[in-house]
């Protein structure tokens, strides 16, 4: 049998060219413009919908699936000059690609100086791209033989694998395009386009609600557990393709955002009963974001983060309250950060070929980089990451909301004793009634650090019916003499205040440009305040 897939080479030819990189690709389809079984759809999965793994890949270009997240919340600030003791040079040019993300500028693809404007849909084009693969995948998988109990399972698997990452592209996309989701405001909030048909269509798309976009990510979800149940004859081969836990536990996430606070933790507990395995760094002296680290159930995507703040290279560092929340018994401090001087910079990932290495045996939780190598393979994403160790924080988190401290102390205290210092006398957690609530987010923002969680969680604690919080966060930008100088000409601050528009990131100008009509977030023209010039 033979099925023709409909309107899909347009998108292939573009899709393609993202689609080559390392081990990740170990299979991939020679022949995409017919089907015959269920395999060929699993084979384009493989090379056209799931992201690729690669590390420096998106290193400039910022408006790639996800990397910018980080520059918007308050993990990363800048680093202005050089770190005391290092010559390293510091990718000035770099900096302003940087600056609409960490300004939160209304064009976000915004240069220092207003002259120039960067591409700002890099990234909703790649995921919406995926998501016709998706697309195309579910509408073919109906007419492939399903004859023998091995093709039915077959096609249970690529059903549930396009289902699931049709839900987490579109929770990624409401969540960064759309307002945080309040159950009373959902219904007619505006959150991005839902395409869910194989068609490449040149129309014009409208915004759907929120309401809207998480029906559809739940309803995926669902449908993605029970398929990869019921294909539980194929053995997945790594890591970086979803199983039912995986879709379990961003299932756990999606209703930790909407409020739902029983189905949340129901299951959260799902898949800390069915993975339980966390990683103590009392006993592991392993770097922590591996493919073979106990808690990891999935992986996809890059990780430019050592392009940004792992080298002090980088005009970028964790910032100084981030890397302060850490207690000096807590030994994600010195195992997932190191300093220099001023300087934060993260170690959670390998060294990769022999170019990290400690700078002395005496410190070793310093490293150095060749910062000419820029596309080193990364085993883990910075952005779309699934591990056991978030599912304690998401049932710590909604049994609180529920009055159950005993449970939420639990839970917490059970990733803390898998942190801190066997000799340690400050891990449990012994607070009660908000103060309970506040630590767990406070443990939260350290445990899954620069994961692609902080920015998204900031946003749904605004609107969160149990003690909801707001926060303000600075950020300075220098200006230099020119791209490649390192002679500082000024420093200027930024503010996000509580209730700024630009909580929600701006539809890029590109999609405004032609989606006629399309209404965009309302962000607004960002004032500065000048806080440091030459001497």
């Amino acid at each position: 049998m033979k099925v023709k897939i409909k309107y899909y080479i347009l998108a292939l030819s573009a899709i393609l060219t993202m689609s080559s990189c390392g081990n990740f690709l170990e299979e991939y389809s020679q022949d995409h413009d017919y089907v015959r079984t269920w395999t060929d759809l699993n084979e384009l999965l493989i090379g056209d919908c799931y992201m690729p793994v690669n590390a420096g890949g998106q290193f400039n270009a910022y408006s790639n699936a996800g990397m910018y997240m980080h520059l918007f919340s308050d993990e990363l600030e800048e680093q202005a000059l050089p770190p005391s003791g290092s010559t390293l040079y510091m990718g000035y040019k770099n900096h302003s690609y940087q600056f609409g993300y960490l300004t939160w500028q209304p064009r976000v693809g915004v240069n220092e100086t207003g002259t120039t404007y960067y591409t700002e849909n890099s990234g909703w084009t790649q995921i919406y791209k995926y998501i016709n693969v998706a697309n195309n995948v579910l509408t073919t998988s109906t007419k492939v033989p399903q004859n023998t109990d091995e093709e039915k399972a077959g096609v249970n698997y690529v059903k549930g694998q396009a289902h699931f990452l049709r839900a987490f592209y579109y929770f990624w996309l409401t969540n960064t395009y759309g307002q945080p989701y309040d159950p009373a405001t959902a219904s007619t909030q505006l959150g991005v386009p839902l395409k869910t048909s194989e068609e490449v269509e040149d129309v014009k798309f409208s915004r759907n609600t929120v309401q809207e976009c998480y029906d559809q990510i739940v309803s995926d979800l669902e449908n993605a557990i029970t398929e990869l149940k019921a294909a539980s004859s194929i053995t997945r081969k790594s890591i970086y393709r979803v199983d039912a836990v995986s879709a379990e536990l961003l299932l756990s996430r999606v209703y930790l955002f909407m409020q739902n606070w029983e189905k949340a933790a129901e299951y959260a507990q799902k898949v800390i009963d069915e993975h339980p395995a966390l990683d103590n760094l009392n006993t592991d002296k392993n770097a922590f974001a591996l493919a073979t680290n106990p808690e990891t159930l999935f992986s996809m995507g890059g990780d430019d983060l050592p392009n940004w703040i792992e080298f002090t290279a980088q005009a970028l560092r964790v910032s100084t309250n981030m890397y302060n929340s850490y207690s000096n018994n807590d030994l994600r401090k010195t195992r997932w950060l190191y300093t220099l001087s001023t300087f934060h910079g993260i170690t959670k990932q390998p060294a990769s070929n022999n170019q990290d290495k400690p700078v002395s045996e005496s410190d070793p939780t310093y490293y150095s980089h060749n910062y000419t190598d820029r596309h080193i393979q990364r085993a883990i994403s910075s952005m779309f990451w699934l591990r056991s160790g978030e599912a304690y924080m998401n049932l710590a988190e909604a049994e609180a909301y529920m009055g159950n401290e005993k449970e939420a102390r639990a839970a917490v205290n059970e990733i803390r004793k898998n942190r801190y210092a066997t000799a340690a006398r400050d891990w449990e957690i012994t607070s009660t009634g908000s103060q309970l609530i506040t630590d767990i987010r406070n443990e939260r923002k350290r445990e899954l650090i620069c994961e692609g969680h902080r920015w998204f969680d900031l946003r749904r604690y605004r609107v969160c019916s149990v003690q909801p919080e707001k926060i303000s966060i600075t950020h300075t930008f220098t200006l230099y003499v020119d791209d490649n100088s390192s002679v500082p000409t000024e420093t200027r601050q930024f503010v996000l205040t509580e209730d700024d528009p630009s909580w929600t990131a701006p539809i890029p100008q590109e999609v405004i440009n032609f989606n006629t009509g399309m209404p965009n977030n309302g962000n607004v023209a960002r004032s500065y305040t000048v806080v440091a010039t030459p001497n």
